[in-house]
């Protein structure tokens, strides 16, 4: 009853979408409502969710599921292929749909499959973490890794609809809970939002309970809804939402994705924050004012001085850049992001340098000052 009324408090809502209207809809994981999917579908599930939840077992049969190991290393062109032969061995049509159940790597493996499958095939989605049902549910994006770099390929192809079952965050675990937080972080900063301190607030209570986010899901995704309904394709506006990502997202590969993606854009946030400070975008007064909103979800990192070579040349591949350039989003507000083109590669790399050195810093003067 308690999770009903929960429910209740959020309104289904509908996207605008180059491929039509797909819908958010906020249900309880039932016998009806898995049952309804089910019919002429092909189950793409996370195998951590097909073990806490085996109703989907009691209505896919085995030859119709495929269980995902969900890590980074199956976002791949080799493991989208071999889940596209068993599905065409297995007799999937034109006509059938897949039903996508876990975060958001079973989300990108499964609607790039779609997309791609006999021109493109309808399918659904279980966000079933936090991160993909405060962000990356919605916003047509299918992405896999490629050549050592995240997210390289991909397409924009939104499911038809979004079952968004927050039970599900019920046996996820702090990290992933920690993860989620990351993404909503980097919305509320972009937008501006003064829910950001409350989300802080609550921060310990959340960890012990994952109903007190539910509002903050609601909001994170209203954030994106606007944005993307403008800019789906990711062409003016909707670049502001990658910030965080450029530094984050080569974070999480330098980490060989120990660091989880929301956590590792909540550093990236921060590191964004100390170039945006450094070229006079924003004051120090602001960048120290969000780093200790922020300081909780940053996990510690450390880089050695060869270790900046590598990373800065995981930076200089990301998809994002232009020509011989670093493009990034720095703030020059709370709620003003922009689009920079860096030329002088240079001065990025250096800027790097000096804030895992001030973070190494900062570590050794708090644990001396615990001694």
């Amino acid at each position: 009853m308690l999770l009903t009324a929960a429910l209740q408090m959020f309104e289904n809502f509908k996207i605008k979408s180059y491929r039509g209207t797909y819908e958010v809809k906020f249900e309880t994981i039932s016998d009806s409502l898995v049952k309804q999917v089910s019919n002429k579908s092909f189950l793409l599930i996370d195998s951590n969710v097909n073990n806490h939840y085996p109703i989907f077992k009691e209505h896919f049969s085995s030859d119709k599921t495929f269980v995902i190991e969900a890590n980074e290393k199956n976002k791949s062109l080799e493991y989208c292929q071999n889940i596209l032969k068993e599905l065409i061995e297995r007799g999937i049509k034109k006509n059938h749909k897949i039903v996508a159940v876990g975060g958001g790597i079973v989300q990108d493996i499964s609607g790039f499959i779609a997309s791609i499958l006999y021109r493109g095939i309808e399918w659904q989605f279980f966000p079933t973490t936090l991160l993909s049902q405060a962000d990356s549910c919605i916003g047509s994006k299918t992405s896999i890794n490629f050549g050592g770099a995240k997210n390289l390929l991909g397409t924009f192809y939104p499911p038809s609809e979004i079952y968004c079952c927050v039970e599900f965050l019920n046996t996820l675990k702090q990290d992933d809970i920690k993860s989620g937080i990351g993404e909503i972080l980097h919305y509320y900063v972009i937008d501006g939002t003064s829910s950001i301190h409350n989300l802080m607030e609550s921060y310990d209570d959340i960890m012990n309970d994952c109903g007190k986010i539910n509002s903050h899901i609601y909001e994170s995704l209203q954030i994106k809804k606007e944005m993307i309904e403008r800019d789906e394709f990711d062409q003016v506006e909707r670049r502001i939402f990658n910030y965080g990502h450029t530094f984050g997202h080569a974070i999480e590969i330098m980490s060989d994705y120990e660091i989880s993606h929301g956590r590792a854009v909540t550093l990236g946030m921060d590191m964004a924050n100390y170039i945006s400070a450094s070229f006079g975008f924003i004051s120090w007064g602001l960048y120290d004012k969000i780093h200790k909103l922020i300081k909780k979800n940053i996990p510690s990192y450390n880089m050695s001085s060869d270790e900046i070579n590598v990373y800065f040349d995981i930076l200089s591949k990301d998809k994002k850049n232009i020509d011989d350039s670093i493009t990034c989003i720095l703030l020059n507000n709370i709620g003003n992001a922009e689009v920079k083109v860096i030329n002088d590669k240079s001065s990025i790399k250096n800027l790097v340098t000096k804030y895992f050195e001030k973070s190494i810093q900062s570590q050794k003067t708090t644990q001396s000052n615990k001694l």
